[in-house]
Parts: C-alpha cells; structure tokens; sequence
C-alpha cells in the first residue's frame, strides 16, 4: 500500500514479494536510495512468509524494514522467523541479509500509528496466533482479513473482524471455499465468498475484494465464484464485489 509521503506498507510477506521487490527496485535505484518499508504480516504459515528471503531491496546495506506481526508462544517473531530462513531450507541465514529487519511483535488490540497512517490490529479466528488489520489513511480505510475460519454457520461474525471491516472502503477477505468445498474442510481456517459477501455487508463496507483463492481454482472457476458472489451482493448493501487477481491494483485516492 502506498500513501503519500509515508513509506510503502507491505500487507504479508507471501511470494507475491519478489514481485513488489522488483516494482520498488525501479524507482529506489532510479534516485540512489535504499528501501525503507513497514510489514504488517498476519500469521506465521508458509504461504505468508516463504518471499521474505526473495525480496530484492534487502540486498542493499542501506535497507531497513519493519516487520510488524503476531506474537508466538515461547519465542518471538524474530526467533520463528529465523527459524525459518536458514540453511538447510535456504543458503544463508536471516541474519546474514545487507538490509536491517526489525521485528515487533503485536497482539490483539495493538494498534499502531505510524507517520500519517494508522493501523488497527485485531485477532482473527483462523489456526494459530492470526491478525486482521485496517490501514486507515487520507480518510480513507482498507480492512485485510487474508484468513479467516467462518463459523459453521456462515451468519455469526467475530466482534474483531466487525471492528476491522466497520464502514471500510474495501474489504480484502478470505474466500477459499466453495459452500461445497466447505462442508469438507469446515475447520481447515477458511471463509466461503459467500462469507465473505455476509461479513462485508454486515460491516457496512462499501467494496469487497475476494482473496485467498484455493491454489486448486482456475481462472473460470474464479469468474463464476465471482458471478454469484456479486448476485448475492446485489441484494444487500455492497457497491462492488471483485475477485483479486496477481497484479491487480486500485487507487482509493481517486475513488
């Protein structure tokens, strides 16, 4: 996310990373200066995290990023994620990185306000330690609720997740499961588009984006996913239902 004279805010650290590394390359080679950036990371599953070690700026000496995610059970976030990036499961350790990380550890209800931007944090029902976040900025707000364990019902809404989505101008949400799909994995972490439509409306947002698609969904898959979701929407309150795609990008300050 990029908001006028604030550093870029990088919501996870997924594979989509090394992407983003390359598009911010261009113009921080372009004026000689390195990469300074704030990380709101969600949970700690590999899908997540697995770009970290691939994101190009960290190259550069000068590179310093600002990890902001959940706190773990006996260790901090620092620890897990060395943990994970060093030999055998990549050449170098974390450590070993030009650019500086710095690691803070948040827990539900620690927002945090940096420069111009504001962050609500709030813990979502998913497996293990999960935040939802909504950046708030220019008066505008985005609510990222990347994974998120519906109930069995698919009507109730965590107070959290509400708090998160309340009055939004977007709302990213989980939506990896078929209704179908869903009566088989019930309790895998995941929400239904029609979920998604439900919390979205319930929170009064005005636009849902639906993310976390299962790896298995192709894109026609998608577009019918999206077909129904947009009739379910028509008949609540949503202004707009898309699905996310790689690359995709939109300017709230233009809305």
């Amino acid at each position: 996310m990029e908001v006028d004279g604030e550093p870029p805010l990088i919501l996870d650290l997924g594979t989509g990373l090394r992407s983003l590394g390359n598009y911010l390359n261009v113009p921080l080679q372009a004026a000689g200066i390195p990469l300074e950036a704030n990380v709101f990371l969600t949970h700690l599953h590999y899908d997540h995290v697995l770009g970290l070690p691939f994101f190009s700026p960290m190259r550069d000496p000068g590179a310093v990023l600002d990890i902001h995610g959940p706190s773990q059970d006996g260790e901090t976030l620092h620890d897990a994620l060395a943990a994970m990036v060093k030999p055998p499961f990549f050449p170098i350790h974390m450590a070993d990185f030009r650019g500086e990380l710095r690691f803070h550890d948040l827990g539900d209800g620690d927002d945090v306000t940096l420069g111009a931007i504001k962050v609500k944090v709030r813990a979502v029902p998913h497996i293990g330690h999960t935040l939802g976040f909504r950046i708030e900025a220019d008066g505008r707000s985005v609510a990222y609720i990347s994974d998120h364990q519906a109930p069995v019902d698919r009507q109730t809404v965590d107070r959290g997740v509400m708090e998160l989505c309340d009055g939004a101008d977007v709302v990213i949400h989980d939506a990896q499961y078929t209704e179908d799909e869903f009566v088989l994995f019930s309790d895998w972490g995941h929400s239904t588009p029609a979920y998604a439509v439900h919390v979205a409306s319930e929170a009064a947002a005005r636009k849902l984006h639906l993310f976390h698609h299962d790896p298995v969904h192709v894109d026609k898959e998608i577009d019918q996913i999206l077909r129904q979701s947009r009739r379910i929407a028509s008949k609540l309150h949503l202004s707009e239902v898309l699905a996310a795609a790689e690359g995709m990008s939109f300017d709230l300050g233009a809305d």
